[in-house]
């Protein structure tokens, strides 16, 4: 079981790497949204490069930040159940969610996804707006985001397994959102 902790420590540092680059997207965003927003209304000058690299900056921020969100536990649950129960029951819930949603889906979505990505990086696949960007990036993203997505399930599944086992202590708090 040591083995499987360390290999999940190993994926955590991924996520929280991947998490940062998540992080650093928000703000490049939110300048290059503004630098564009500067250019357009003083002085007429724009392009959908700027336009499309801001959309590949928010699938940046959402693909790689969903593994670092699962690391940190802050996946939405139903509460309704969720709440309600033991510590020991939200680890069965966390195991089963585990094993029979998140890591067919992901496993599936990066499968479907490499294609989509490889056939447009083996045509040079470039966006149809004029001074558009080049495609295979952000679908490469795609491949990369549900691949972390995954990593981080198995890392949980191992995590929420020695939680049962009695070997560590995983915090299932969690809190109802505000609404």
């Amino acid at each position: 079981m040591q083995a499987l902790l360390s290999f999940s420590n190993v994926i955590d540092a991924i996520s929280r790497k991947f998490g940062q680059v998540a992080d650093y997207m928000v703000l490049a965003c939110a300048l290059i949204s503004a630098g564009n927003a500067v250019m357009r209304y003083l002085f007429s000058m724009s392009s959908n490069a700027w336009l499309e690299i801001q959309w590949y900056m928010f699938g940046i921020m959402v693909l790689f930040g969903a593994s670092y969100t699962l690391r940190q536990n802050g996946h939405v649950r139903v509460d309704l159940i969720y709440g309600a129960v033991s510590d020991r029951t939200r680890l069965w819930i966390d195991v089963i969610g585990i094993c029979c949603f998140l890591l067919p889906a992901t496993i599936y979505f990066t499968i479907v996804s490499w294609p989509f990505f490889y056939d447009s990086w083996r045509i040079g696949e470039m966006s149809q707006n004029p001074s558009g960007l080049i495609r295979w990036p952000i679908k490469l993203v795609l491949v990369l985001g549900f691949a972390l997505l995954a990593l981080q399930g198995v890392s949980e599944l191992i995590k929420r397994i020695a939680a049962l086992m009695g070997v560590v202590k995983v915090d299932t708090a969690y809190e109802k959102p505000l609404q």
